[in-house]
């Protein structure tokens, strides 16, 4: 399939035999040694040099080793990348639903084959344990990548309303803007959809984690994905990021991450009046109503809260239980913590890797800091006890936490799980509502259709019913600052279509 002239295409540095960069062969070559200096950026099909010899390290949060450097691209990169995928948006658009079917199909056997491949980079530049890596970072964006296949090789047919025929067209150029906490997903979550839309995309993956980029950059590019559909650009948020969003030819930005950086995202897409689809914080709850398993409830409460080292904005991170079961759900809770000790995530017994960065550490350190000077009880502390090296913190667990504290209002990040006692229903419902996020949750009965009646006075995006299993089908997303917009499924396809109406002569 023709890529478009001009350019070495074998791989993201420039020069030299890039078979082991990110093209095949052992991916260990692109996150442990080697010459990283030269990693470029990946825009109109080619592996192209930077518009500045500003490089951004890239660290193991588990050894604390640099493993490799990319570009800070300018705004110039983000320009060239824009400009390739509006010269590829007419084409794209124009194929049919089983031509870009087609595509997203080699698409997904790419990432399937280097499955093993992208885990291990994951692991290495965000510290995800090997098994979560290989089940949860990959695994999923696969289930979410083929989704999109199918989608798009079922038939559509148009709307009609009395004299009028409702199409759906799509947006237009797309700028994604993905985090470190689930580098593949968030980023699959974006392109799947957007390109099964029809829009072509630039990616500026998180700084921190961008290695896992780089290979899907190369995939889509060894899948034979025009030349523009998809671009890649690495890059500062307050540079490269606000360069894509201001740009006047991205018609819609999608961005993932904290609730002040998607602030500044919508006032500066607000100046060209694009669409924005912001997936932001959350400080999701996980009640325990008074006829629930309270043993179940707690122990897979424990786990969502402990997942991805806590790093995940849908963690149920308070656990609201009747204020007479709070012992009880204390003991629970502490046993089913001890089960998760932090370690090397590369071996496969892990379940608890580093958190993604000094930084994150630090910010870990000063909630727990802040949560004892507050008056909660402190059970469980994870800063103590964790390897010399990396940026480990244990799981942590809080009891009597005052619902007002910082540590039950704010967006920790870090495996902190604070435990609040409710006197009755509605007090559940008061303090589960009672932040400014609503991201997502979860509520446990022993009548589903006293848990459902529940979920629905929560104002939050998404809620699971007695453990209900995470459905990539069903969308995600949030109410107030938690963000708005949806992604997977069906509703993450329409986030990136436009509606228009043709109002057709009576008679037809």
């Amino acid at each position: 399939m023709d890529r478009g002239a001009g350019g070495d295409q074998r791989g993201p540095v420039a020069g030299g035999d890039q078979r082991n960069l990110v093209a095949g062969g052992d991916q260990r070559n692109l996150v442990a040694g080697g010459d990283q200096r030269n990693l470029v950026v990946y825009a109109g099909g080619d592996w192209v040099a930077p518009a500045t010899d500003q490089r951004i390290a890239v660290e193991n949060p588990t050894t604390e080793e640099v493993v490799a450097e990319v570009p800070a691209g300018a705004a110039a990169d983000i320009d060239r990348a824009v400009m390739a995928a509006r010269q590829a948006f007419p084409a794209w658009a124009g194929l049919s639903r089983a031509q870009r079917a087609d595509h997203l199909a080699a698409l997904h056997e790419g990432l399937a084959a280097r499955r093993d491949e992208m885990a291990r980079t994951i692991t290495t530049e965000m510290g995800a344990p090997a098994s979560l890596a290989e089940s949860v970072q990959v695994g999923l964006p696969l289930r979410v990548l083929r989704s999109y296949v199918d989608l798009l090789r079922t038939d559509e047919e148009p709307e009609r309303v009395g004299n009028s025929l409702i199409v759906q067209e799509p947006v237009g150029v797309v700028g994604a803007i993905t985090p470190w906490n689930y580098p593949l997903h968030q980023a699959i979550a974006k392109i799947a959809a957007a390109l099964a839309a029809g829009c072509t995309v630039v990616h500026k993956p998180s700084e921190v984690a961008p290695l896992s980029a780089y290979l899907l950059a190369q995939i889509a590019h060894d899948a034979g994905l025009p030349a523009g559909v998809y671009n890649m650009v690495t890059g500062y948020g307050p540079v490269a990021g606000e360069a894509l969003v201001s740009h006047p030819e991205v018609d819609m930005v999608s961005f993932t991450g904290s609730t002040q950086a998607g602030r500044r995202v919508g006032a500066l897409a607000a100046e060209t009046v694009k669409r924005v689809a912001l997936e932001l914080g959350g400080k999701s709850a996980n009640v325990v109503l008074d006829d629930a398993d309270l043993t179940a409830a707690v122990k897979v409460g424990v786990a969502n809260c402990l997942l991805n080292s806590g790093q995940t904005c849908t963690a149920w991170t308070r656990l609201l239980v009747p204020a007479d079961r709070q012992s009880d759900a204390l003991e629970l809770a502490v046993a089913a913590a001890t089960k998760y000790r932090p370690g090397d995530p590369t071996d496969p017994a892990t379940r608890l890797g580093p958190l993604v960065s000094a930084a994150q550490r630090d910010r870990v350190h000063t909630y727990i800091a802040r949560g004892v000077a507050e008056g909660a009880r402190l059970v469980v502390d994870g800063r103590n006890g964790q390897p010399e090296r990396g940026y480990f913190v244990g799981p942590t667990i809080f009891a009597d936490v005052d619902p007002d504290a910082t540590i039950a209002q704010e967006e920790i990040f870090g495996p902190v799980l604070s435990i609040i006692a409710y006197a009755d229903e509605d007090a559940a419902v008061h303090i589960a509502n009672g932040t400014v996020y609503g991201l997502a949750g979860a509520v446990w009965s022993a009548d589903t259709d006293r848990a459902v009646a529940f979920a629905r006075r929560l104002r939050t995006g998404q809620v699971d019913i007695n453990g209900g299993s995470f459905n990539h089908l069903a969308p995600i997303g949030g109410y107030k600052q938690s963000g708005h917009g949806r992604e997977l499924g069906t509703h993450g396809l329409a986030e990136f279509r436009e509606t228009k109406s043709l109002q057709l002569p009576q008679d037809r």
